[in-house]
């Protein structure tokens, strides 16, 4: 059974770093189009980090020049930097990917369950 765990989450003040982990388990053949989502109160769920294409990164606008996402491909881990955290950043963020698992015949989209994080002072 494929499943994605986040961790990495807390509470740091502003200007400070967090690094969000993604663990892929289960057994699969690949993961592609990795996300990172953020869904604050009262708000909806939007994307914030995806790598696309051939080796390139989508960023919003928001996080841009902040936050670097990464996949660790042998380990199947989805990384999600983030400096200079800003309180507008506190959201609960959510690991999205499309994977290929071992007894399917094609992609499927999975989700992760959500790691907090609070910036605040």
């Amino acid at each position: 059974q494929v499943q994605l765990v986040e961790s990495g989450g807390g509470s740091v003040q502003p200007g400070g770093s967090l690094t969000l982990s993604c663990a892929v388990s289960g057994s699969i053949f690949g993961i592609y189009a990795p996300n990172w989502y953020r869904q604050a109160p009262g708000k909806q769920r939007e994307l914030v980090a995806a790598l696309i294409g051939e080796g390139g990164a989508y960023y919003d606008e928001s996080v841009k020049g902040r936050f670097i996402i990464s996949l660790d491909n042998i380990r199947h881990i989805v990384y999600l930097q983030m400096s200079n955290l800003k309180p507008e950043d506190t959201a609960v963020y959510y690991c999205k990917a499309a994977i290929v698992a071992s007894d399917a015949d094609g992609p499927s989209d999975y989700w992760g369950q959500g790691t907090q994080v609070t910036v605040s002072s």
